[in-house]
């Protein structure tokens, strides 16, 4: 039997739809090609960014700059000192980029001027940490950077 070159050119066209979708649907169910945003309400959280801007500017204007230190026992964050620490509320969250489901919030409640993050919380490798805390009314907020 003879193929003519229709026949050819319709049988490439089907061979390269049958690879494109072989692909296509492989990468829609496979877990390790996951893209998600990088959170849920990710829009509604760019809405609300100039907040953000604003309590990292009150930081800065105030002086509350926090100071993160790594130990056996796991990440301590050190709160300034001149502030009263029972009027400080808020919370940490600690953010995995390479993996959504270990991400964890811990509320801020001190009775000295540091909290601890416990070392199982944390696994090893890059973390991004968020601290929003408010006192006497002023919002403030440092991100941090950490590689575990």
């Amino acid at each position: 039997m003879k193929i003519n070159w229709g026949t050819a050119i319709v049988l490439a066209f089907v061979a390269f739809i049958s690879f494109i979708l072989y692909f296509v649907v492989r990468m829609s169910t496979d877990d390790r090609a996951n893209h998600d945003l990088v959170t849920d309400d990710y829009y509604k959280q760019e809405l609300a960014y100039q907040n953000e801007i604003d309590a990292s500017k009150s930081a800065l204007e105030m002086e509350a700059k926090l100071k993160f230190v790594k130990s056996e026992e796991g990440v301590t964050i050190f709160f300034p000192e001149k502030f009263d620490l029972k009027q400080i509320t808020g919370i940490v969250s600690l953010y995995r980029p390479s993996n959504k489901h270990l991400d964890i919030d811990f509320p801020i409640s001190l009775s000295k001027t540091h909290l601890l993050i416990p070392d199982n919380s944390l696994l090893d490798g890059r973390w991004d940490i968020t601290v929003k805390w408010q006192y006497q009314g002023k919002t403030f907020l440092h991100k941090e950077k950490l590689v575990y």
